[in-house]
């Protein structure tokens, strides 16, 4: 008997109480804005890709992928993601459809070439890159750097170990992403 009249007490002083889950002092979030637009998915994906917000960054290009379809684009923006985050199965599958969906984006192609160098795949990947650097007309660094890099591991495959080397991956657009292989 006396825990239910403690509950009543609780209960009923908790009533008389003018903050609780309805107040209004600044430290709840914002009302939705019913007129208000939204940020483009793509957009924030690469924002969160150059802070390194890969897994945020695959979510926002997941979300964009779900407003425009699976483009081009959007493609390789998921597969760069996954890329960073390691998932190279699941990003040369993205990459690969991405360059039957657009077979002239080079940067596509550069990042196909960077997976397939992670996986091990030296010789396709030097010929993904060569494809690269001829869509590109030999304007970008990052493709030139990566396919000497290919190269250099294909002609070095025999002789020695594996070596430490650095990849770019290329975004479309003015940004570039910097893949480092860590030492195992």
């Amino acid at each position: 008997m006396r825990f239910i009249a403690g509950c009543v007490i609780i209960l009923s002083l908790a009533a008389c109480d003018t903050g609780g889950l309805g107040a209004r002092d600044g430290t709840y979030a914002p009302a939705l804005d019913p007129k208000g637009e939204a940020v483009d998915g793509m957009l924030v994906g690469h924002r969160l890709m150059e802070a390194g917000e890969h897994e945020l960054a695959l979510e926002a290009f997941t979300r964009a992928a779900g407003n425009r379809g699976l483009t081009g684009e959007v493609l390789v923006a998921l597969g760069s993601a996954n890329l960073a985050l390691g998932r190279l199965n699941q990003s040369e599958k993205l990459l690969r459809r991405a360059i039957t969906v657009e077979s002239t984006w080079p940067e596509a192609y550069n990042n196909l070439g960077v997976v397939l160098i992670e996986r091990g795949k030296t010789a396709e990947a030097v010929e993904i890159f060569r494809r690269a650097y001829a869509l590109d007309n030999g304007q970008s660094d990052s493709i030139r750097d990566n396919l000497r890099l290919a190269l250099a591991k294909l002609d070095n495959s025999v002789y020695g170990g594996p070596q430490q080397q650095e990849y770019k991956l290329v975004r479309r657009g003015s940004s570039q992403y910097l893949i480092r292989r860590t030492p195992g």
